[in-house]
């Protein structure tokens, strides 16, 4: 009979741990461990994510009750005093490096999005995690508020989360949209609280799309119309140009402007792009797809341990958030790389109630009995 390792350590071998060692090395500050170590941290932490622990107690009485199958993870039994002390002081960028190496293994097995379209296609935006200013006196929002903001980029091969950023909730959600360096040639979806005329002509001399939606009080003349198809929801296409004094300055370019009204729910759109070459009804359909987004931060959010935290200093929340990303990259890798059609949801559960159960990680995952459970041929040939 085959022998597995549980699946946990299945799980955690897809990251290798020389390239995490690697890293651990060259993101490391203070002095150094006696028993304690970053990779024993990352077990504890992903651990905290994938069986949904609320607190240090949590965390290290789970890993306890598992003491006899650390060995087999690498890791060390850290006590609740040790995993808080690393937590507020070892730096996060090392969770940050780990994000990107995950992030390229799963762009090399990737499927590519649903358009038929060839040029990369992201949707842009951000949202605030409320934490109580108290606890968080760093995290300073509003006067009796704290918060930070979770910005991503979308990839929609894939639905990857490929530009991540995480500043003060007071940042704008333009001002990091501004830092981020699209493929040339790519569409970037957004809305309306991204807008910025400057911006709209860097993106357009850069030679990257972009697809939004037009103020309600933008002043424009219209240059040209083309026919479009009403059976589709489609009222107009047209070639625009800013009139503003101050919008035609930031944004001298020719735009179009698409009008759409929407058949379930009967609500009108206006759009702005600056792609002139693929359909009216598909530039619509993009900025639809923008809501994958918006599904991306609801399931983080519900699935993973990123709006309560087990520590209260910022580099314990950083250190939190993109551990908690790197186990959406490694949910991610298993499905692209096993060809599930299972979601990302489902696998997390299954992973959730067999961690330290030892079967065989795939055959689990597409749902295989149990080979436990069948008698031994020799056992049977004595009956």
């Amino acid at each position: 009979m085959a022998h597995h390792n549980t699946v946990f350590s299945q799980l955690l071998k897809f990251i290798p741990r020389h390239e995490f060692e690697t890293l651990a090395n060259r993101h490391h500050s203070g002095r150094s461990f006696r028993s304690a170590s970053r990779w024993s941290q990352f077990v504890s932490m992903a651990l905290a994510q994938l069986a949904g622990r609320n607190s240090l107690r949590d965390i290290v009485d789970t890993i306890s009750a598992q003491a006899h199958r650390l060995y087999h993870l690498g890791s060390a039994k850290l006590s609740r005093s040790n995993l808080s002390r690393i937590n507020d002081s070892k730096p996060y960028v090392l969770y940050e490096a780990l994000f990107t190496k995950l992030l390229s293994r799963c762009q090399g097995i990737v499927p590519g999005h649903h358009f038929r379209f060839n040029h990369p296609l992201y949707s842009l935006d951000a949202s605030t995690i409320d934490l109580c200013l108290s606890v968080f006196p760093w995290a300073d929002f509003r006067t009796t508020k704290g918060a930070i903001k979770l910005h991503v980029g979308l990839n929609h091969a894939g639905y990857l989360p490929e530009f991540v950023t995480i500043t003060e909730g007071k940042n704008h959600d333009i001002t990091v949209g501004r830092t981020l360096e699209f493929p040339k040639g790519s569409i970037v979806t957004v809305d309306k609280g991204y807008n910025d005329y400057s911006w709209y002509k860097q993106l357009t001399d850069k030679g990257i799309f972009f697809v939004t939606r037009l103020k309600n009080n933008a002043t424009y003349r219209i240059i040209s119309r083309r026919p479009v198809l009403k059976s589709k929801g489609l009222s107009c296409d047209q070639t625009i140009e800013f009139t503003g004094i101050q919008t035609a300055k930031k944004c001298p370019v020719q735009l179009r402007r698409i009008a759409y009204r929407d058949a379930q729910t009967g609500k009108r759109y206006v759009f702005l792009t600056n792609n002139f070459k693929l359909s009216a009804k598909t530039i619509a359909d993009i900025y639809k797809a923008r809501w994958q987004v918006e599904l991306f931060f609801k399931w983080i959010k519900q699935n993973l341990k990123i709006k309560s935290f087990v520590g209260t200093s910022k580099n314990a929340v950083m250190t939190q958030i993109w551990i908690a990303l790197c186990v959406y990259l490694l949910l991610a890798f298993i499905k692209f790389q096993s060809g599930l059609k299972k979601s990302t949801q489902q696998i997390l559960r299954l992973l959730q109630i067999n961690l330290f159960e030892k079967r065989d990680l795939l055959a689990l995952l597409r749902g295989d009995p149990p080979r436990d459970n069948q008698p031994d041929i020799n056992q049977m040939a004595l009956l």
